[in-house]
C-alpha cells in the first residue's frame, strides 16, 4: 500500500442520511387527505350539476371544510392529520386513561412488571442459564432482552481507528439484519445522576484517612462533588420476534422455554459481534438490574440511592411510578417532568459519524437518547424499493402531464432509493430507524429550559427535532425504557 492509499485509509469517511419519505398515495396526497378532498368535491359537484345558485351556497361549508382540512397546516402536520390523534386523545381523557396510581394495597399478580398503560401487560421470565431477564410483550410477540455496554470515548479517538469501529458497528447491524428473528435493536444512552459511589470506592481503597486536615478536606469534596456529577450508561435491548422465530421456538420445547433458548442464541451472536467491533458488553441484565433502570427512569431523583446501595429497588414487582400524570405535551410522574422528542429530519447533507457530540455530550440535563432499529428482510427491502421506485416514477409522470415542475426535493427522494437499493445489492442490510429524546428535570420550568438546550444541541448536530403530544405516556415507555417499545 502506498503511503497516499494509507493516509486515504486512515482518513474518516462522511456519510449521508436518506430523507424522510413524504411521498403520498396520488401527487403527494395522503390517503387522509384523498378522502377529504373527494367528500368535499362530491358535495361541490353534486351543487352545481343540480342547478347551482343556492345550493352551491348550502354545500360550500362541506367543500370548504374539506379543502381547509386537506391543505392548512399546523404545527407541521395537515389539519386533517390531527384529527385521529386529537379523537384519540379525547378518548382517552374521558374514560380516565391519563393518570395513572399505583394500587399498593392490592400486589401485582406474579411475574408482571409494575408499569402504567399498555405496558402493564409485559411479563417477566428469568433465564435459568445466564440469570438474564427476559420481557415477553404478549401485544407485539416480541421477547426481550438486555445489555450493558462499555466503550471509550468515539470522540477523542483518531480518525483511523474512529473508522475502524464504525466498520464494526456496521457489521453488528449486518449480523441482525442476517438472523431474520429480531424484530428490533434498541441503543439507549441515558445520563443519571451520579451516586459517587466510584470516588467513595477509590477513597475507601487508596485514601489516608488518619483525621488529618487533607483527609478531611478530601472526603468532604467527596461527599459534595459525587451526588453533583453525572455519568452515561449504555444499554442494547434485543428484541426476539415470537411469531417468526415460532418454528424454532416449537424445536426448542415450545414456550417460553424454547423462546428463551432461541433468544440466548440470539444473545450469544449479538454478543461475539460486539466484542468483534471492540464494544465491550457486560454481563446481561438481571431482574434487579432492570428494576433499577425502569424505577430510575421514572424516579430520578431515587436513582442515587438505588446505586449507592445496591440491594434496593431491585424488584420489577415494585419497579414502576407510584402515579403518572399526562398531558397534551408532558408526562409528570414520581419526582420529575418529562417531555419526548422525535427526531424528525436526519442531517441532509454529508456529516461524519460523530455528528451527534453535541447532543450526547450535553451536560447538566438529565435525557436518555434513544435509537430503534427496525431490521428489514433482503425480500421485504427489495419489494419495498421497488414500489417507492415506481411510486416516485408514476408521480413524476402524473405532475408532468398536468404540467407541474420537478423540484430538487423529489428528486433527491429518488436518488436516495437508488441508493438503498444499490447498497442492498451489494449485501448490505436495511434498518429503519427513529430516534427519540425523553428529556426530564425536577420542575416544569426546569423542563422546558433542558428542552430548549436539548433542541439547541439537535441544530448543532444537524438534526430537526419535534416534541410529541398527544401520546407522551406511550412515547416516554418507548425512549426512557430499555425494553423495545415502539409508538
Amino acid at each position: 500500500m502506498t503511503a497516499t492509499n494509507s493516509h486515504r485509509a486512515n482518513q474518516l469517511r462522511s456519510v449521508q442520511f436518506s430523507r424522510l419519505p413524504k411521498r403520498g398515495v396520488l401527487l403527494g396526497l395522503s390517503l387522509a387527505q384523498l378522502v377529504t378532498l373527494t367528500i368535499g368535491l362530491i358535495a361541490f359537484t353534486a351543487a352545481v350539476y343540480m342547478g347551482g345558485g343556492i345550493l352551491f351556497g348550502l354545500t360550500s361549508p362541506i367543500w370548504a371544510t374539506s379543502l381547509v382540512l386537506s391543505f392548512v397546516p399546523v404545527g407541521g402536520r395537515k389539519i386533517i392529520e390531527w384529527v385521529p390523534i386529537t379523537l384519540r386523545w379525547v378518548w382517552r381523557s374521558i374514560g380516565g386513561q391519563l393518570r395513572f396510581r399505583a394500587n399498593v394495597v392490592r400486589p401485582r399478580p406474579a411475574g408482571t412488571l409494575a408499569l402504567p398503560g399498555d405496558a402493564a401487560a409485559l411479563r417477566e421470565w428469568v433465564d435459568p442459564e445466564t440469570g438474564a431477564a427476559m420481557i415477553q410483550d404478549p401485544h407485539a410477540q416480541t421477547l426481550t432482552a438486555v445489555v450493558g455496554i462499555t466503550h471509550p470515548a468515539f470522540v477523542l479517538l483518531d480518525s483511523g481507528e474512529q473508522e475502524r469501529r464504525v466498520a464494526g458497528w456496521g457489521r453488528v447491524l449486518a449480523t441482525v439484519c442476517r438472523s431474520g428473528r429480531i424484530a428490533r435493536v434498541q441503543v439507549s444512552e441515558r445520563t443519571v445522576p451520579s451516586s459517587g459511589s466510584g470516588l467513595a470506592e477509590w477513597w475507601a481503597r487508596h485514601g489516608i484517612d488518619d483525621n488529618s486536615w487533607p483527609a478531611v478536606t478530601y472526603k468532604e469534596l467527596i461527599e459534595r462533588a459525587g451526588p453533583a456529577g453525572e455519568r452515561h450508561a449504555t444499554t442494547i435491548s434485543l428484541a426476539l420476534d415470537l411469531r417468526v422465530a415460532a418454528r424454532q421456538i416449537r424445536a426448542a420445547g415450545g414456550g417460553m422455554k424454547g423462546a428463551a433458548s432461541v433468544l440466548r442464541q440470539e444473545m450469544t451472536t449479538f454478543a461475539t459481534a460486539l466484542r468483534a467491533a471492540d464494544l465491550t458488553p457486560t454481563e446481561w441484565l438481571t431482574p434487579g438490574d432492570v428494576a433499577v433502570a425502569l424505577r430510575s427512569a421514572y424516579d430520578p431523583a431515587v436513582a442515587p440511592v438505588l446505586e449507592r446501595h445496591g440491594d434496593l429497588g431491585r424488584s420489577l414487582a415494585t419497579a414502576g411510578p407510584v402515579a403518572v400524570i399526562e398531558s397534551w405535551d408532558r408526562l409528570r410522574t414520581d419526582s420529575a417532568h418529562h417531555a419526548v422528542l422525535w427526531i424528525s429530519e436526519w442531517p441532509r447533507s454529508q456529516v461524519f459519524p460523530g455528528f451527534l457530540s453535541p447532543l450526547l455530550l450535553t451536560s447538566g440535563i438529565q435525557r436518555t437518547f434513544t435509537l430503534i432499529c427496525t431490521p428489514v428482510r433482503a425480500d421485504v427491502a427489495a419489494r419495498d424499493i421497488r414500489r417507492k421506485k415506481v411510486g416516485l416514477l408514476s408521480d413524476a409522470a402524473q405532475r408532468a402531464k398536468i404540467g407541474q415542475i420537478e423540484d430538487a426535493a423529489r428528486t433527491a427522494e429518488y436518488n436516495d432509493v437508488i441508493q438503498q437499493e444499490s447498497d442492498l445489492t451489494a449485501g448490505h442490510g436495511v434498518l429503519r430507524y427513529t430516534g427519540l429524546v425523553a428529556v426530564s428535570a425536577p420542575s416544569a420550568d426546569e423542563l422546558d429550559a433542558a428542552i430548549a438546550a436539548i433542541e439547541q444541541a439537535a441544530v448543532q448536530a444537524a438534526c430537526e427535532t419535534r416534541r410529541l403530544v398527544g401520546q407522551q405516556a406511550q412515547s416516554f415507555a418507548a425512549a426512557a425504557l430499555p425494553l423495545c417499545r415502539t409508538i
